[in-house]
């Protein structure tokens, strides 16, 4: 081609909506063609990745050599850490989902931006596996929290990047707002960071809470969502 290299699972080429409107982009004339590059392959390419680490720590799962129910008590630590990884990689990909669905167009900052949440993700496998093999002795469980610090913080970071290019009047800004909960989040992981070297188990319980409060369903962007799309009567 003329222009260079085109995919089209990447680019179109459409006319300019209201959606792109709210969204902030730069539009020309009434009618103007304009390059979206959508966020199709993003959504496929993330969700593929969180299945393949939830994949990797079950298989941290061993099968035991014995066949009664006591041959099961050393992996009990290890499953509680599995369990606890699969609550929190539910909520990422949950609320990535979420948030996609407000999100009309990606730009290169946002492709970064969701490769820097991947890579915190991908190494829960082996935070979750250290901490449960050491029975949640405290410089795991410290270790643990720093990788869910830092994946938190990737997300807010993606979640303003999304923000930023969709425009401050957008749903998705509006859904997302203060983000009240993802900042609750922050100093929860970073005091349990400092705490696991104090009491551990303390630490672990507010990894718990964490996730409680995660669990509880936010329905900000279906709200936002549907203020801007009512339902034809």
């Amino acid at each position: 081609m003329k222009d260079g290299w085109k995919d089209s699972a990447l680019y179109s080429d459409s006319p300019a909506s209201e959606q792109d409107r709210i969204a902030g982009r730069s539009i020309g004339a009434a009618g103007a063609s304009i390059k979206i590059m959508h966020k199709g392959r993003l959504e496929a390419f993330s969700d593929g990745v969180i299945a393949i680490i939830i994949t990797i720590m079950v298989l941290e799962l061993k099968i035991p050599h014995g066949s009664d129910l006591a041959a099961l008590a050393p992996l009990l630590p290890v499953f509680l850490s599995y369990l606890l990884s699969f609550v929190f990689l539910g909520i990422y990909w949950n609320n990535h989902h979420h948030m996609l669905q407000a999100v009309r167009h990606v730009t290169g900052g946002a492709l970064w931006a969701n490769l820097h949440l991947l890579f915190w993700l991908s190494l829960v496998p082996f935070a979750t596996a250290w901490m449960g093999e050491n029975n949640f002795a405290s410089s795991p469980v410290a270790l643990y929290g720093i990788v869910l610090l830092c994946s938190a913080i990737a997300y807010y970071i993606l979640s303003r990047v999304f923000v930023a290019s969709h425009g401050q009047d957008s749903p998705l800004a509006k859904a997302m707002g203060s983000d009240r909960k993802g900042r609750l989040s922050l100093v929860l992981y970073f005091s349990a960071v400092g705490l696991s070297f104090v009491d551990r188990w303390v630490a672990c319980a507010i990894y718990v809470i964490v996730a409680i409060i995660w669990l509880i369903p936010d329905r900000r962007i279906e709200k936002a969502l549907q203020a801007a799309d009512p339902p034809k009567k």
